[in-house]
């Protein structure tokens, strides 16, 4: 028999309880026996799309109940202890004869989805042909676990001028993505137990990265001025590490405002505790001046900037860089050694000479160009398809907008229906821990054309008014206006 893992993520909970949950059920049935091999961590992550942290926690979940038996270099089998009868061992993967379901991540509407179609493929190519051409014997040996120095020294002179950030090369560390540096973080900095301050409603990913890390997670709730620092204090004085999205909140896209972000400053500088600034979006802001970075105003030293490539440039490169303070570089060098001994050194050259030349100052004036545009396409698409049954919130930069319809009560079931007509937008609520935030559609739309923005609201209309909720709002609301123009006449 063959096992198929699909994941719904648009239900609340995280990724790693619903493996260990589809894989529970079955070797319940029987479809995994015991004695069967299941793939590596790396492997199943890679064919469900999720991070290998997550794979880890589900087989640790059900290692600890005993249902899973690791083996070291061996791998992990199904315990035999399930049961005394002898059972064939099937090939070493029953996942590997069927592909595992695997989200359409380029979806309209998708959050953090970049111009895809936008993206200059053809300098691309010839940059990476170059760096082809040019790399040299030591090139192909293993690569520097603090990345790849000409990229680390453009990063740094990118900081300092776009985002007031000091700091040399060798302060900065490429990551495979923001996932990999919050990875090396957790694994420099906290113990099992360890209180963690994150953002509540938050970027699920993070989150399930520091459950892996055995962290005590501690939400704080977001308003109109970002994260309640004062509010985060009370419960968890002693936190050991607080992650926060200080220049555009995921996902309701405040900024942290200065007496918070002093105050947060002041809390890491007299606990001793550190905070990881993910600093995504800043360079997508329409209205208004581009707040500073937290880290440009850490005087202690005691923030960590963490910054990616995947919606500047394109998700598929997975580099970031995470800007550490002296005293943690020589401790995050040697965790990335130890977990990923760097990353490859072909995409590193090619993103340097990218920066270097002069060409990602300008994708990233073009990008801004066209977001601002593609945005304000998706909001009249939005106003006049929805009315006043619409109400959308506009950051004063990013990636996505939020749109909250009156009359609906369950955005999970928005974004089901929504997602059944090949759409992809994410419920509000669904980002939430354990503070209200409210119920809402968030929809990206940088990925969307503008000549195609009103196709796909009226496909999105179509979808969620099937739940009834929005329709019904709407008559109650065209049977109020007939009573007061009867009430006028």
């Amino acid at each position: 028999m063959s096992a198929t893992i699909t994941l719904d993520r648009v239900a609340g909970g995280p990724l790693s309880q619903q493996i260990a949950n589809r894989l529970r059920d079955a070797i319940a049935v029987g479809t995994l026996a015991p004695g069967v091999r299941l793939p590596s961590a790396r492997s199943l992550a890679g064919q469900l799309g999720v991070a290998r942290g997550t794979v880890d926690a589900a087989y640790a979940i059900l290692a600890g109940e005993g249902t899973l038996e690791p083996r070291g270099p061996a791998g992990t089998i199904v315990s035999k202890a399930l049961s005394d009868r002898p059972q064939p061992v099937q090939c070493p993967i029953p996942f590997a004869r069927r592909p595992l379901a695997v989200p359409n991540t380029s979806l309209p509407f998708r959050m953090g989805l970049p111009a895809l179609d936008a993206f200059p493929r053809k300098l691309w190519s010839t940059l990476s042909v170059r760096a082809m051409r040019g790399i040299a014997t030591a090139d192909l040996a293993y690569p520097d676990p603090a990345g790849h120095l000409p990229l680390r020294e453009a990063i740094a002179a990118y900081l300092g001028v776009s985002r007031g950030v000091v700091c040399t090369a060798e302060q900065v560390l490429i990551t495979g993505g923001f996932q990999g540096a919050l990875t090396l973080v957790a694994h420099v900095l906290l113990r099992p137990g360890d209180p963690v301050w994150i953002e509540d409603p938050g970027y699920p990913p993070a989150r399930q990265a520091l459950e892996t890390a055995g962290a005590r997670l501690v939400p704080v709730r977001v308003d109109r001025d970002g994260m309640r620092v004062a509010a985060a204090i009370a419960a968890a004085p002693r936190a050991k590490l607080a992650v926060v999205t200080p220049t555009h909140q995921c996902p309701l896209g405040v900024g942290l405002t200065l007496p918070r972000r002093l105050a947060l400053l002041a809390w890491a500088a007299d606990a001793g505790a550190w905070v990881l600034e993910d600093d995504y979006d800043s360079e997508f802001r329409y209205t208004g001046h581009r707040l500073p970075a937290l880290k440009s105003l850490d005087r202690a030293g005691r923030v960590l900037y963490a910054g990616s490539f995947s919606k500047v440039l394109f998700p598929g490169l997975r580099l970031g860089y995470l800007v550490a303070p002296d005293e943690l570089s020589e401790a995050l060098q040697r965790a990335s050694r130890l977990l990923q001994w760097g990353q490859p050194v072909l995409p590193q050259r090619v993103v340097a000479t990218f920066m270097t030349e002069g060409h990602f100052a300008r994708h990233l004036r073009r990008m801004r160009t066209l977001y601002a545009a593609r945005r304000r396409a998706l909001v009249e698409a939005l106003t006049e398809t929805f009315d006043d049954r619409v109400a959308v919130e506009l950051a004063a930069g990013g990636m996505h907008l939020l749109a909250r319809f009156a009359g609906a009560t369950d955005d999970g079931t928005l974004a089901r229906r929504a997602a059944e007509a090949g759409l992809a937008p994410a419920a509000l609520s669904s980002l939430a821990i354990a503070h209200d935030c409210g119920q809402g559609l968030l929809l990206g739309f940088t990925n969307v054309v503008e000549s195609d923005a009103m196709a796909l609201v009226r496909r999105l209309s179509t979808a969620i008014d099937g739940t009834g909720h929005l329709a019904e709002h709407a008559a109650q609301t065209a049977g109020e206006r007939d009573d007061d123009r009867r009430r006028i006449g």
